[in-house]
């Protein structure tokens, strides 16, 4: 079985919990702690080692899991999801859990995920302007992710799913050479 399998299964699976009528955890806000538990574990070289190596038991792993959710303050749900990955071995999947967890949950929502490419940092105007324009134009909600490139002159370049929008200069004078091109 493929990480990204597993990943999908574990996100599956927490979604269901988290969708379920009375959980006290909503899906952002197991998106939000899913992502501080794998930037802790991203952030330690030595942390990740201990809970990937199999002479480490797992009581002491789950002491380890235990105490970080309490300096984290991580809900009770969020907890025993990590010491099902933990008793399963599956800590060293965090970040692809959490990433599709987010992609799972935007998705029973209702959203589509846009990766936004700008050369410059917007504000929130023109975050909200554009995010307004992809509704638009793609007659679902969006949920941005935006990322810097620096190789874009102006514009914004979005990708949501097989679609690519090329709103940048670059996209801009590439078509107008295919039109003065199929004019000639």
């Amino acid at each position: 079985m493929t990480l990204s399998t597993v990943a999908t299964r574990y996100a599956n699976a927490l979604a269901d919990v988290v969708a379920a009528g009375g959980s006290a955890l909503r899906p952002p806000g197991a998106a939000l702690e899913l992502r501080a538990i794998a930037d802790t574990l991203q952030s330690s070289v030595e942390l990740r080692q201990a809970l990937a190596t199999p002479a480490v038991p797992v009581n002491r792993k789950r002491a380890v899991v235990g105490r970080i959710s309490d300096i984290l303050k991580l809900s009770p749900i969020t907890r025993n999801f990590l010491f099902v990955l933990v008793d399963h071995g599956r800590m060293g999947a965090l970040p692809e859990i959490a990433q599709r967890f987010e992609e799972i949950a935007d998705e029973r929502l209702g959203f589509a995920r846009a990766d936004v490419s700008t050369p410059t940092e917007f504000d929130e105007a023109r975050r909200a302007a554009l995010n307004a324009e992809l509704d638009r134009l793609t007659g679902k909600r969006i949920r941005m992710r935006f990322a810097i490139d620096e190789s874009l002159i102006g514009g914004v370049v979005a990708r949501i799913g097989s679609t690519v929008y090329d709103g940048s200069v670059r996209g801009q004078l590439k078509s107008l050479e295919r039109r003065l091109g199929a004019e000639s």
